[in-house]
C-alpha cells in the first residue's frame, strides 16, 4: 500500500457512472462509463486496482477529508442522502457494488463538500434561529469541491503563479452548476448551500428562489415530496423550456424560440449576478476559470459572461474562445483578468485523496 500504484476512481452521476484507472504517475491506464451504474461490468473490463476512490457529493460536517470506508462511515453517508438526493444514493449504490466486486480492496470516500470546509463563518452561516442551526447542522456546505480543487491548481499552472497568490472565480457549469470564490487557494464563498439546490439556474434545478414559494405551494395543497421532486428534477432549464440540455436550448434559441431565448436570459442573469457577488467576496479578480460540461464546451456562455463582467476587467479573444479544446487560455490581449478553460479532472483529485488517506504514517522518532 506504500506505493499504491493503481487507483480506481469512481464518479457516479444521477443516471451514469464513470470510472478511471490511474497509475502512480496519474496516467490513465483505462477508463469506462455506463448508465444505470453497471459497476460489476465496468470493473470486470479493467485491470485490478490497489485501491478505490469514490466521489460523494455530501460529507456534512463529519467528513472534511477523504476517509476510508467502513460500516460506521457508510451508515453516516446514508444519513446524509436526503441532502443530495440526485447523487448521494448513486454513490452509495456504487460503493455497495464496488465492495461486492472488490471486497479486499480498500475503498476511500472523497467529498465535494470538503473543499469548502474553509468557508468563513460569515459565508457559511444562515440567518436562522441558532437552535435550528445547531440541532440540524444548517449551514452552507458548498459542492463541486473536487472539480474546484483541481481547477484552482491547474489554473495556477497555466498562469505560472502560485494559486495562493490569485483571486479566482471558478465556474463549474454543467447539469449541476455552482461558482466558487477562491483566495489564498481556499474557498471563501460559493453559490450552492445546505443542499445542491441553491444558487445558479441549472439543468433541472431552480437554483435560488424565494423560500416562501415552496411554503406557499405546500399550504395550497402541493405535497412536500412533489415540491421537492419539482425543485430537483423539473425546474431550471427543463422547467423553462421542457429540456435540461443546454445544447437543445441553444438550437431552439437559434430558431427564435421565445421560451429558449427567455431561458438563456434567465440563466445568464443569475450567472452574472452570482459571478459579481463572488468577485465582491474576493475584493477583486485575477482569473475567471470555466470548467464542467457547459463551461468547457459552450463558447457562447464564456463570451457572454466575460462581456457581462467587462467592468471588472474580463475580456476573451473570440477566436481562441471559439476554438478552445481542453485547457486553454482564452484571454484577450491586454485584458486585466485572465480567462481560462480547464478540463474537469475530478479523477485526479479523487486519486490524490485516496493516496493521502492511505499513506502509511511515519513511525515516531526513536528516543535517545
Amino acid at each position: 500500500m506504500a506505493l499504491l500504484m493503481r487507483v480506481l476512481t469512481v464518479n457516479p452521476g444521477s443516471s451514469s457512472l464513470k470510472v478511471s484507472l490511474l497509475d502512480a504517475g496519474d496516467e490513465v491506464l483505462a477508463e469506462d462509463s455506463g448508465g444505470g451504474h453497471e459497476m460489476a461490468g465496468l470493473v470486470a473490463r479493467l485491470p485490478r486496482p490497489d485501491a478505490v476512490g469514490i466521489r460523494f457529493v455530501h460529507g456534512g460536517t463529519d467528513f472534511t477529508e477523504p476517509v476510508r470506508v467502513d460500516e460506521k462511515v457508510t451508515a453516516r453517508l446514508r444519513e446524509l442522502a436526503d441532502l443530495a438526493p440526485l447523487h448521494q444514493p448513486a454513490s452509495l449504490r456504487a460503493l455497495a457494488e464496488i465492495t461486492g466486486v472488490l471486497p479486499d480492496v480498500p475503498a476511500v470516500a472523497c467529498f465535494d463538500t470538503a473543499f469548502h470546509a474553509t468557508l468563513p463563518d460569515a459565508a457559511a452561516t444562515y440567518a436562522l434561529p441558532r437552535e435550528w442551526s445547531e440541532r440540524f447542522g444548517l449551514r452552507r456546505y458548498g459542492f463541486h469541491g473536487l472539480s474546484f480543487s483541481y481547477a484552482v491548481r491547474r489554473a495556477g499552472e497555466m498562469i505560472g503563479a502560485d494559486p495562493a497568490a490569485l483571486r479566482m472565480v471558478v465556474c463549474h457549469l454543467g447539469a449541476g452548476a455552482s461558482l466558487c470564490a477562491v483566495a489564498g487557494g481556499r474557498s471563501v464563498d460559493t453559490t450552492m448551500g445546505f443542499t445542491p439546490l441553491e444558487g445558479l439556474v441549472m439543468a433541472t434545478r431552480a437554483g435560488s428562489i424565494d423560500p416562501g414559494i415552496p411554503l406557499w405551494l405546500m399550504k395550497h395543497g402541493i405535497a412536500p415530496a412533489e415540491v421537492n421532486d419539482a425543485l430537483e428534477r423539473d425546474s431550471g432549464l427543463r422547467g423553462l423550456t421542457g429540456t435540461g440540455d443546454m445544447r437543445r436550448v441553444r438550437e431552439r434559441a437559434a430558431e427564435d424560440d421565445r421560451a429558449a431565448l427567455a431561458a438563456l436570459d434567465v440563466y445568464h442573469h443569475r450567472l452574472r449576478a452570482c459571478a459579481a457577488a463572488m468577485t465582491a467576496s474576493l475584493g477583486g479578480l485575477d482569473a475567471l476559470v470555466f470548467t464542467g460540461g457547459i463551461g468547457e464546451n459552450d463558447p457562447a456562455v464564456r463570451l457572454r459572461l466575460a462581456e457581462d463582467l467587462a467592468h471588472l476587467g474580463t475580456r476573451v479573444d473570440p477566436g481562441r474562445n471559439a476554438a478552445a479544446d481542453g485547457d486553454t487560455d482564452v484571454t484577450a490581449a491586454g485584458a486585466a483578468v485572465r480567462t481560462l478553460v480547464v478540463a474537469a479532472r475530478e479523477d485526479l483529485e479523487i486519486a490524490a485523496g485516496v493516496r493521502r488517506c492511505l499513506r502509511p504514517q511515519a513511525p515516531p522518532a526513536a528516543v535517545r
